[in-house]
């Protein structure tokens, strides 16, 4: 015992002394966690708040351009700035120059091109229904100015295809009002009852977002809830360089040789380094997740929500890390120099993060990358994570992510040892 605990304190000295590996290991993750979960906190509530800033240029001589403006308002989704005759330059420059992402311009013959439209649609239907004598007029090609949209380069087409398709809804309301109202006119209506009018814009068939959770306490996904995770297991991964780097520095040195020389066994080596890197990414795993808990409600991002399933979490964060420190021994005792330690260890790591899910969600990935990315520990890491954090955690859920962490520690411990035997190290 006090053979190990002298390696172990040998350990933590060369750890302390290592002040790169020491700030990688903490600043960088604390930080991009802070500053990711930042961004994406911002994207969730520019979508879920419904807060989205709208320039609208109405040029229409008719009153649907008001009607319409007074529908996107009511909505709730817009913030609307109205502007009156301003030219198609006038619109960009603004866009380009302000705040503002999208702006709208309404025709003038809006109204005109709308009212033709529900006509040709009510006359359409009542000759359909035996009721009117065909016209050929009403098949002929109808001529409708289109709404322009205009947006800031920057915008991504999706937020933008999204806007557009909103749009499209409200539209859709006014024009469906119209028609039935041309239906009551072209029928010896006066007009359209009140209460059947207000239906076409305010009556929406609710619709329930319930999250695929299998726990009872239903925790709503946010990017605290997302990032807090994902981070956690980069940064330690990110230990690849500290530990890799410091096996390589042993072994050139020439200290794995010393060390066989005093009356102790090798594996009490490797046991020591397991021992101090295993408290290292659990301290990682405790800050992260203690800045998500109590840190972040401060910034106003979400607080972080721990999982009910606290045995399933100890067990996924001991399995991450055992994954994480394996992987950075493997590094070290095959690479032959430390910059060869560092750089395999961290491209090879930021590839494992890529096609693993940690940057961009792999549902979003090719088919063909979704399944390369399965051989990624840190793919697992996070699945096993995301089942706790957002799941609800149930064992079944969580048996696929402990039966590849445990194979992937056994492979990486095997080729540890080979390569070691080989060398006479052990």
């Amino acid at each position: 015992m006090q053979k190990l605990l002298a390696s172990i304190k040998k350990e933590f000295l060369l750890l302390i002394y290592d002040k790169v590996g020491l700030l990688l290991m903490y600043l960088m993750p604390i930080l991009l966690v802070i500053i990711i979960t930042i961004v994406q906190d911002s994207t969730f509530k520019l979508v879920n708040e419904n807060n989205i800033d709208l320039l609208i240029v109405n040029n229409d001589e008719g009153p649907l351009g008001d009607t319409l403006i007074s529908i996107l308002k009511q909505s709730g989704t817009f913030l609307i700035e109205e502007k009156k005759d301003f030219s198609s330059e006038e619109i960009q420059y603004q866009l380009l120059n302000d705040n503002q992402m999208l702006a709208f311009e309404i025709p003038t013959e809006f109204s005109k091109n709308l009212k033709e439209k529900a006509n040709r649609l009510s006359v359409g239907m009542l000759t359909e229904f035996g009721l009117f004598d065909k016209d050929s007029s009403v098949a002929s090609p109808l001529s409708i100015s289109p709404l322009k949209m205009y947006y800031d380069p920057v915008l991504q087409e999706n937020f933008r295809s999204s806007i557009v398709n909103s749009i499209y809804s409200f539209l859709g309301a006014l024009e469906s009002k119209l028609m039935v109202e041309d239906l009551y006119v072209q029928m010896g209506f006066d007009e359209v009852p009140a209460h059947l009018e207000n239906q076409f814009i305010e009556n929406r068939m609710e619709i329930q977002q319930i999250s695929a959770n299998t726990s009872s306490n239903q925790v709503i996904p946010n990017s605290t809830q997302h990032n807090v995770p994902a981070w956690s297991i980069f940064a330690m991964f990110f230990m690849v360089i500290s530990l890799g780097s410091n096996i390589v520095k042993e072994r050139l040195s020439g200290s794995f040789v010393r060390l066989q020389t005093i009356p102790a066994s090798f594996s009490l080596v490797l046991i020591s380094k397991i021992f101090i890197y295993l408290a290292v990414a659990m301290s990682q795993l405790a800050v992260i997740f203690l800045l998500g808990k109590f840190f972040f409600p401060v910034l106003g991002l979400p607080s972080l929500t721990l999982p009910s399933n606290l045995l399933g979490l100890l067990i996924i964060s001991f399995l991450s890390a055992f994954s994480a420190i394996s992987f950075a021994m493997l590094v070290g005792t095959y690479a032959k120099t430390q910059e060869q330690a560092s750089g395999f260890g961290a491209i090879t790591v930021l590839i494992f993060a890529a096609i693993g899910g940690i940057w961009v969600p792999s549902f979003v990935m090719p088919a063909y990358l979704q399944n390369i990315g399965k051989i990624s520990p840190l793919h697992w890491c996070l699945e096993g994570f995301y089942t706790l954090f957002l799941k609800g955690g149930e064992w079944n859920l969580l048996l696929p992510t402990i039966l590849f962490l445990i194979i992937f520690i056994f492979v990486c411990q095997v080729l540890i040892y080979l390569k070691l035997k080989i060398q006479n190290y052990i």
